[in-house]
């Protein structure tokens, strides 16, 4: 009988690897979780990059894993989790400083901000919310499931049965399989609220023209149900417990420790190979790494198909997305539209989205599919001291901007190293039209360009969605048909993390479906399986 040193092996502790591993180490499995950094976290960290400041590193916001049970399942506030609610979730300034429109938890607060601008826009958001509040209940009942055809149009069928009162089939099919940017002009009537719902929209990566989009546009319905969390300490403060609550149900974390290889025998996997030659067994390995960095590199071509190893060189990665500046600051913005006096004030404790119109967005996408970066970016400012005084020291502050678009390839011969700087720039002059009161308070910042998030986190390319979140790499295609369900065709190797369904951002679904279909598959021949693991 073979031998292992644990049940399962996690390769990188993203926060969908330390999700799978918290509940698989809590069925009782032995788990090692591999990370190659000197930090848990993956993509969802926070590091003092500036002394003195706690600076998210990748992901910020937390919106949809609140819809989940990850965080009660796994007691994460019990290890040191404490959420702070951002409300009202998003702030959206007008360019011209003339007023700004607040999207808060409570509905009816929502529709008095928008009603300042445009009372038929009110009424319209309110219509919005009644068609696409059940559409997108049943859509994330299969978020938290493995994808299958049967499962998808099963759910938007008693979707569609909930909402048959106000449009009819043929029109859901229609809103679902045409561009955001369509709906939300048909929709709304100020571009204000146009500019606003579609620089929200535009987080997930397809452009606003794209076709099979428009749920990007309804899915924010779901945001007056999930709001926005903020971890107190910063974006890391999630993985940090994930983290311990995985090492008190009895799990092993291994930090720098980049895995060079996952080792295979007879189509069965045996464990992992770190780069400096140590070895690790296990009869399940579990790879949150991205799909091409797992199969074409830790796996090797040679132990897949032709056919397979195509399709998975040519799954459509882009060529970037986004890149952030994140700041240690003097004061906080001071927004014309909404003036606060640089001091805390409830505009600074959601997204602040800086795109003056529908088409800023069309035209920052404009520059970036020609391989430059955006010579006008839209913005969102994320101010975190405002409602979390841990991450500043006591007078300071963090304000950090997630700008759109940036490409990964730059056209013309420009690279990454000589542009940072200046790009950097042009992003905060966005901020300082609408929030003049920031020139010259900016104290330090972090840059991180589509190279920088490649060579921090593994994320390929830079695109922080690991592949683009199109309607042809969603639910049942993602990242391929092949291996939608997490599995490979590799015995005991499984995939997890944003390569797969449902998908990118801090959601942990994807490694909540991968934990239970592992255990899922060890049900039927459990005590086979503990013998071969030498239980």
């Amino acid at each position: 009988m073979a031998k292992y040193d644990y049940d399962v092996i996690i390769v990188g502790s993203g926060h969908n690897g330390l999700t799978s591993a918290g509940y698989l180490a809590r069925a009782g499995l032995r788990v090692l979780v591999l990370e190659r950094r000197g930090i848990v976290g993956g993509a969802v960290c926070t590091e003092e990059v500036i002394p003195g400041y706690k600076i998210d590193v990748g992901s910020s916001a937390h919106i949809m894993i609140h819809l989940t049970p990850v965080v009660r399942d796994l007691e994460l506030e019990k290890h040191g989790l404490e959420y702070i609610d951002m409300d009202p979730y998003a702030f959206y300034p007008q360019p011209d400083g003339s007023g700004s429109i607040s999207f808060y938890r409570d509905k009816e607060r929502t529709f008095n901000s928008i009603a300042s601008i445009s009372p038929r826009d009110a009424e319209a958001y309110r219509k919005f919310l009644d068609y696409w509040g059940p559409i997108n209940e049943a859509v994330f009942d299969v978020f938290l499931n493995p994808p299958s055809v049967m499962g998808l149009f099963g759910t938007m069928a008693k979707a569609q049965a909930k909402v048959r009162h106000i449009t009819s089939t043929l029109e859901t099919v229609r809103r679902l399989f045409t561009s955001y940017g369509q709906l939300i002009t048909e929709t709304f009537e100020s571009e204000a609220m146009r500019a606003a719902l579609t620089w929200l929209a535009a987080q997930s990566g397809p452009p606003p023209d794209e076709i099979g989009a428009g749920d990007f546009f309804g899915w924010h319905a779901m945001m007056h149900t999930s709001g926005a969390m903020h971890p107190k300490g910063g974006s890391g403060m999630l993985t940090q417990a994930m983290s311990r609550s995985f090492q008190s149900a009895g799990g092993t974390v291994v930090l720098n420790a980049p895995v060079k290889q996952i080792l295979i025998k007879g189509n069965r996997v045996e464990g992992v190979e770190t780069q400096d030659g140590m070895r690790y067994t296990a009869p399940i390995v579990i790879s949150n790494a991205h799909i091409q960095t797992t199969m074409l590199g830790m796996v090797g071509e040679n132990h897949i198909s032709t056919d397979l190893a195509h399709k998975i060189r040519n799954i459509r990665v882009g060529n970037g997305f986004g890149m952030t500046v994140r700041c240690a600051a003097e004061e906080l913005p001071d927004y014309t539209a909404s003036p606060s006096g640089g001091r805390a004030h409830e505009n600074h404790h959601g997204l602040q989205l800086l795109a003056p119109s529908m088409d800023h967005v069309r035209r920052a996408y404009a520059d970036y599919s020609l391989g430059y970066p955006s010579k006008d970016p839209a913005v969102i400012a994320m101010t975190f001291s405002a409602i979390d005084p841990v991450v500043a020291p006591p007078g300071k502050h963090t304000v950090f901007l997630w700008a759109q678009y940036f490409p990964y390839t730059l056209a013309n011969g420009m690279d990454w190293v000589n542009e940072r700087e200046r790009v950097a720039d042009s992003i905060l002059e966005v901020l300082y039209k609408y929030a003049p009161n920031m020139r010259g308070k900016i104290i330090d910042r972090y840059i991180q360009t589509p190279l920088d998030l490649e060579n921090l986190h593994g994320l390929v390319r830079g695109n922080v969605m690991h592949v683009e979140m199109s309607l042809d790499q969603m639910f049942f295609y993602r990242p391929i048909a092949e291996l939608a369900d997490y599995r490979t065709p590799i015995k005991g190797l499984y995939m997890t993390g944003a390569s797969m369904h449902p998908g990118g951002g801090v959601f942990a679904a994807s490694g909540y479906n991968t934990a239970r279909t592992v255990l899922g598959d060890l049900r039927p021949m459990n005590r086979l399986w503990r013998g071969l693991a030498g239980k």
